[in-house]
């Protein structure tokens, strides 16, 4: 049911599709921040696809999984049970009922995210449980990742590919782990961290990050937030017929 209804079909049936907003793009483009603003202006769901892979990678580490045995992962990927809440307003992440939104977002979670997500097994996974929560978003979803408009939600109703320079990227990743407090040490590590990750993401063989023959590429370099998510809630009202609540 769920491969059927966002797998690729004709265009001529994309009317009848779910409204879906693929947005994919880098770390640090602002896809979490601009994708949940959207989804609140238009009232619809919100899923952060990427707090699902690092669900996945923190239960690999708390459970001393090789998360570098690609084999070991991909056995051990259907035991946790990972729940996205959509909520745009306070979107959740729990494994086996536990939350874990805040220690996912760890530098050891980090480091390791990139590696589990490449293994086809846990994207599968995931992809099912993605899908899932849109085929039950009652007005539609934002889904933002790095292969929504690719892979997951390929007939998406709207289709965004975000990015942004490094420079820019690196200094809003750094903006946002001060205000959260952390050691300027680590700040430097993670940001540096960037490139290592862009590389690992756009080079694996399964589900690479690049950006879908149909998307809107918006460089949001220069943009300030306001001006990226006004530009998009326009084009989504304007291709899905949705108005900001």
């Amino acid at each position: 049911m769920l491969r059927e209804r966002f797998a690729p079909v004709d265009t001529a049936d994309r009317a009848h599709a779910p409204v879906v907003v693929a947005i994919d793009g880098p770390s640090g483009s602002g896809k979490s921040t601009v994708s949940r603003a959207v989804a609140a202006r238009l009232g619809l769901s919100f899923l952060d696809t990427g707090a699902m892979y690092r669900a996945m990678t923190w239960w690999m580490l708390a459970n001393d999984v090789d998360v570098d045995d690609q084999e070991a992962v991909a056995v051990a990927c259907g035991k946790p049970v990972i729940v996205s809440g959509t909520d745009a307003g306070g979107p959740t992440i729990t494994v086996d009922g536990q939350d874990v939104s805040g220690p996912i977002r760890g530098p050891e979670v980090t480091a390791q995210v990139s590696a589990v997500s490449a293994v086809p097994a846990v994207r599968t996974r995931l992809v099912e449980l993605q899908r899932g929560c849109a085929e039950v978003a009652e007005r539609g979803i934002v889904a933002e990742g790095r292969d929504m408009g690719t892979v997951v939600f390929p007939r998406a109703t709207v289709k965004v590919f975000l990015t942004a320079s490094e420079a820019a990227r690196a200094e809003r990743r750094a903006a946002e782990l001060r205000a959260k407090g952390v050691d300027e040490a680590t700040i430097t590590a993670m940001a540096a961290d960037l490139a290592r990750r862009d590389a690992a993401d756009s080079s694996r063989e399964t589900a690479p990050l690049t950006q879908a023959a149909d998307a809107v590429l918006v460089d949001t370099s220069e943009l300030t937030l306001e001006q990226v998510i006004d530009r998009i809630t326009a084009l989504v009202e304007e291709r899905a017929g949705l108005s900001s609540v």
